[in-house]
C-alpha cells in the first residue's frame, strides 16, 4: 500500500478486489480530453480523483463531483456502474 492508496481499500477490495485506487490530482490522471474541456476552470493540481487509471474506473465517494461528472460522460466507469452492469460484472473478471 502507498500515500496515494485510498483509505476505503479494504471496502473497496470487497467489491472490486481486481482493482487498485489511489488519489491522483487531475493532471495525473491524464483524463481525456472530454473531460478535460468540462473542467476547463478546474485547477488541475487539485487532488480531486479516486481510480483505478489502467482500468478507467473512478470511486465517486472521493473523486470531486465536477470531476465525477465530466468523467460519466467519456469512456471511463463509476465503481458502481462497473461493478452491477460494466466490465465488473464479466466472468472470470
Amino acid at each position: 500500500m502507498t500515500a496515494r492508496s485510498c483509505p476505503d481499500w479494504p471496502h473497496l477490495m470487497e467489491i472490486a478486489p481486481e482493482l487498485q485506487f489511489k488519489h491522483y490530482t487531475v493532471a495525473e490522471a491524464k483524463l481525456p480530453a472530454e473531460a478535460l474541456v468540462e473542467l476547463a476552470d478546474f485547477p488541475l493540481e487539485a487532488v480531486a480523483i479516486c481510480a483505478d487509471l489502467e482500468k478507467n474506473v473512478f470511486y465517486a465517494t472521493h473523486t470531486d463531483p465536477k470531476v465525477a461528472e465530466a468523467l460519466r460522460a467519456t469512456h471511463w466507469f463509476d465503481l458502481r456502474e462497473w461493478s452491477t452492469s460494466g466490465p465488473g460484472t464479466e466472468p472470470g473478471r
